[in-house]
């Protein structure tokens, strides 16, 4: 791949391998989220609570090459999808690309590190599997107003 080619091209750009390698590896994505209410009080929660075959240890998934049958909520995100999917956390590269900022020094396109979101503090920690939750309402982490 060409050296810091996300400032060099637009999102519709990028080659299949470009586009994987925004993805910072942090897990977010894989947590649950749900939307409650409507019209104006309709708020996105964001949980601590993660699909069953997220590692939450490394924040990888366990069964990646087969997500999509293994988990049928798991989505996947594409060029074409992206602007629908609000959802994204905002640390996000895909989102922060669409949006015209830059990437997070913490980034491993930037720093060069994959362990570099872990130590800026960007994954969820003291994560449960969907598997152990009861209540998804327990583990909430915040809540956004849903656009």
């Amino acid at each position: 791949m060409e050296e810091e080619f996300w400032k060099k091209k637009s999102l519709s750009e990028l080659t299949d391998e470009e586009w994987d390698a925004l993805c910072d590896g942090c897990g977010r994505c894989c947590y649950r989220k749900y939307i409650a209410g409507r019209g104006k009080k309709e708020r996105l929660f964001y949980t601590k609570v993660a699909c069953d075959f997220l590692d939450l240890k490394t924040n990888r998934c366990t069964v990646y090459e087969k997500r999509f049958s293994e988990s049928p909520d798991c989505e996947k995100l594409t060029k074409e999808k992206l602007a629908s999917c609000s959802w994204l956390p905002d640390t996000c590269a895909y989102r922060l690309l669409q949006e015209g900022r830059e990437l997070e020094p913490w980034h491993p396109l930037v720093s060069r590190s994959r362990d570099s979101v872990r130590r800026a503090g960007i994954c969820i920690r003291g994560g449960i599997h969907e598997r152990d939750c009861d209540d998804w309402m327990n583990y909430v982490l915040h809540a956004e107003k849903s656009s």
